[in-house]
């Protein structure tokens, strides 16, 4: 098997890639998972009504979606290093700029931007996640690393920056962005450039760039499709709004915190545990279990939940999501297509960004947080017949 015989790491292996993967998903997916802390401040700062905050965290996501449609012409043709560090620069100027706005609409602005790039380099870590000898490990480690950053986040932001607004929070998210750029070199930049560079690495499975060309079945692509934008539909407009609802019930600010914060450690041991597992016969009972156990936590929340009911349905929704979360990834990439996860990228942009403006709006007519859990319930369960009948016809 050829071997790459560029200088430095070896930047073709999958331990380039998971190092890449690792350091980059962690500082560039915390827009949703730090969403909590973030919008109390915001709500400090500019006054905003639950729909316009809502709306700030659909535009950012969906941002994210819309990064995916020039990937669709550069992704194959620009040195993935180039691309990288253009990207990161846009990221690390965006969030500091976030910091200075003084207007609502101004920060609309720059948190488009900022996620615009950041979802560039989203469909980078999500093309060679899917060209990993095992890919299931590698979107397992794309939602630890992530996870283990907004746990820290969570339990030190509230305490260190309580007496700040949130540009403490942006200026943070500019450093360690910075930061990201020491790993820039341990990917191959010509990787994805022709199929013939995805054989030479010595890592992975030589079904990868065979996948690239496969002509994906148009009922699977839009049954698997479905089930990412239900999935994150659910996920978003339950995570987005879950501090509102715990204080709704009357439950401490610093003890949701707390809950959140377990609740986020929860999702990295299961994250782990899906990590270490890698690809499985099991998969699909997995998912299965998975789905149920976001399902009966969404179903904790329905009334005024007490402490002790509100913590059971953080932690099992946690779990239960990153747990299933790389195995529904990986479901995606086994479907084939030379663009096929930046597609992906592009459906869970549009579900990031629905969830939170159909939670907010909800959450605005009704009064009360059970439209919004009564829709996310729903979509939960499509999402699990979706994938499903996905697998069965890969079957």
């Amino acid at each position: 098997m050829a071997t790459l015989t560029t200088a430095g790491p070896r930047t073709g292996s999958d331990r380039g890639i998971y190092t890449y993967i690792g350091v980059f998903s962690a500082v560039l997916n915390t827009v949703l998972l730090i969403a909590p802390v973030i919008a109390g401040k915001l709500v400090e700062r500019y006054g905003v009504t639950p729909v316009e905050l809502g709306a700030l965290f659909s535009l950012e996501l969906a941002s994210f979606s819309l990064a995916s449609l020039p990937a669709f012409l550069w992704l194959h043709r620009i040195n993935l290093r180039t691309a990288t560090y253009l990207f990161t620069g846009l990221v690390i100027a965006g969030n500091i700029a976030s910091g200075f706005m003084d207007s609502f609409p101004a920060l609309m602005g720059a948190r488009f931007v900022t996620s615009l790039a950041s979802g560039s380099i989203m469909v980078i870590l999500l093309t060679l996640s899917g060209r990993a000898s095992n890919p299931s490990r590698a979107f397992g480690i794309f939602v630890v690393a992530q996870l283990a950053m907004g746990a820290l986040i969570l339990a030190v932001f509230p305490a260190l920056y309580a007496g700040t607004g949130v540009a403490a929070i942006y200026w943070t998210l500019a450093g360690l962005a910075a930061l990201c750029l020491l790993a820039v070199r341990c990917i191959d930049g010509d990787a994805l450039r022709s199929p013939s560079r995805a054989r030479n690495y010595p890592d992975a499975d030589a079904a990868a760039p065979e996948r690239g060309r496969t002509k994906v079945p148009a009922l699977r692509l839009v049954l698997g499709l479905s089930a990412v934008l239900l999935f994150y539909v659910a996920l978003s407009g339950v995570w987005t709004f879950i501090a509102q609802i715990s204080a709704a019930a009357g439950i401490d600010l610093s003890a949701s915190s707390l809950v959140l914060s377990l609740a986020t450690v929860a999702g990295i041991i299961s994250a782990l545990v899906a990590t270490v597992l890698g690809e499985t016969p099991r998969r699909r009972a997995f998912l299965l279990a998975g789905y149920v156990g976001m399902g009966i936590s969404v179903a904790l929340l329905f009334g005024a939940p007490g402490l002790v009911r509100f913590a059971a349905a953080a932690i099992i929704f946690k779990f239960a999501w990153t747990f299933i979360l790389p195995y529904l990834l990986s479901t995606l990439s086994d479907l084939g297509g030379g663009h096929i996860m930046s597609t992906v990228n592009l459906v869970i942009g549009t579900g990031f960004a629905i969830g939170p403006l159909l939670g907010g709006a909800l959450i605005q007519s009704t009064g009360d947080f059970t439209g919004l859990l009564a829709v996310a319930l729903a979509g939960l369960l499509a999402s699990m017949a979706a994938v499903t009948a996905t697998q069965r016809k890969a079957a």
